[in-house]
């Protein structure tokens, strides 16, 4: 993933409706400028995928998902969608947010993420990363504006903690979390692995108040792109008027000298945070500790490898 970039485009967006999405989606993708020629490109979609058993608020929305799709394949590129769930799979959510006909109908691959390779960071720790999303030309990182319990808000950086396979990411919890542990930092590091990227963000509705799976809906009515995520999280704390430095993970990407992690340094060809700013968008005041117990990750694990196993025997 390369960081140069500090351009992030953002637009005002009311409904998921196609007729309105899909045009909003290819104004803020033109105005980077990066992306002309698409064709043939072996493209991975990237959504949050956490969970829809609560509803499809935690998730990317399936009709974002579905536009995005639409739009490299009218433009001659492969696509596939990607993820790994905390429990479950991506067919198993995909099918009950309702899409997964859909895609299929368009030829639009689907990747369980069972497939890894072992990456050495730089730090000397080693991530189980999904081949699929190592392999492609390129990832498109699709997050959805959403609080979050243990990090105050999830956005694009974030939302590629999911490039990590199966029990992985309890496990990095459990393991790297804790008061002083390196978890936010190790994030931050997964991003200088991973392939070109292009991240949109669906902020059409958001979630707050708390998260990333129980929060209430927020009508943001936003769109961001960038190909740089730590500039797009950056722009999308000035919009949701949060204090980056209550971001773990944008100090993790500040301390780490990232391009695009200072306001002043971005570039916004479209709308300013200024112009699409929220005045009631409500993050945790104090937030959970990110280290798992290893009870809570047992039976967690074992759950998951349940739900794996359920959704494969249907």
């Amino acid at each position: 993933m390369l960081f140069e970039s500090t351009t992030v485009a953002l637009v005002s967006c009311p409904e998921y409706a196609s007729a309105v999405l899909a045009p909003a989606i290819d104004r803020v993708i033109t105005a980077l400028g990066e992306l002309e020629h698409p064709a043939g490109l072996q493209v991975l979609l990237k959504p949050n995928l956490i969970s829809a058993k609560r509803g499809p608020l935690a998730c990317t929305e399936g009709a974002f998902i579905v536009v995005v799709a639409r739009w490299f394949l009218d433009r001659g590129a492969r696509v596939t969608v990607g993820d790994s769930p905390a429990f479950g799979t991506a067919t198993a959510v995909l099918d009950r947010l309702g899409i997964l006909e859909d895609l299929r109908s368009l030829g639009v691959g689907v990747s369980d993420f069972t497939s890894t390779r072992k990456i050495r960071l730089h730090s000397g720790i080693r991530a189980a990363l999904a081949v699929d999303a190592l392999d492609c030309d390129l990832l498109v990182n699709l997050p959805r504006v959403k609080a979050h319990a243990q990090t105050r808000v999830t956005l694009a950086v974030k939302n590629c903690f999911g490039c990590l396979s199966g029990l992985q990411k309890p496990w990095w919890h459990m393991v790297h979390g804790g008061a002083s542990g390196p978890f936010a930092g190790l994030l931050v590091e997964l991003l200088e692995v991973l392939p070109r990227t292009l991240t949109l963000v669906d902020g059409v509705r958001a979630m707050h108040v708390t998260g990333p799976v129980r929060g209430k809906i927020h009508p943001l009515n936003v769109l961001a792109a960038g190909m740089n995520p730590v500039a797009v999280d950056r722009a999308l704390l000035a919009v949701l008027k949060v204090d980056p430095r209550r971001s773990p993970l944008w100090q993790a990407a500040a301390d780490a000298g990232i391009a695009g992690s200072r306001l002043a340094d971005l570039t916004f060809p479209l709308a300013a945070p200024a112009e699409l700013q929220a005045n009631d968008y409500i993050v945790p005041d104090e937030l959970n500790s990110i280290r798992f117990h290893p009870f809570s990750f047992i039976v967690s694990s074992v759950r998951r490898k349940f739900m794996v196993w359920k959704t494969g025997n249907r």
